[in-house]
């Protein structure tokens, strides 16, 4: 059985992250991902309330592939923002919703082309908007 870690997102990501599920259309991929994401936050804060170890959104992070030692540096953005090879991933994309409202020292299991699953440790916030300030982003 695989326990997904307990999660920390801020009022503002929640709020802003449910309208953008309100505004497409419900078929999207990656909607109902999201939204399951949203409802297992065990802590909402507000945003001068949450750790900087904690992946909100448009967050930089560095994580390390399990197995392979490889490392992943990911921004975490909106759908509009994504570009894979900035390694800005979306939201909606399933390594995007399972970042949201991580801490440094978890792991998550990321899906991976062809069927295997890759574990991700989060190794590194390395920018998290609101540690920054940055709270308009």
């Amino acid at each position: 059985m695989s326990t997904t870690p307990s999660i920390i997102l801020t009022r503002l990501d929640v709020q802003r992250l449910e309208r953008l599920i309100d505004s497409l259309d419900e078929s999207t991929p990656g909607i109902a991902a999201l939204q399951a994401e949203l409802d297992r936050a065990e802590t909402i804060v507000g945003h001068e309330e949450i750790p900087s170890g904690v992946v909100t959104m448009n967050s930089r992070v560095h994580c390390r592939e399990q197995s392979s030692g490889k490392d992943y540096h990911l921004t975490l953005v909106y759908p509009k923002d994504a570009n894979a090879d900035e390694g800005k991933v979306s939201i909606l994309a399933p390594v995007g919703s399972a970042l949201l409202g991580l801490q440094v020292g978890q792991h998550i299991n990321w899906p991976a082309p062809g069927g295997k699953t890759l574990k991700l440790e989060l190794v590194e916030v390395e920018y998290q908007p609101e540690a920054a300030g940055d709270f308009n982003l």
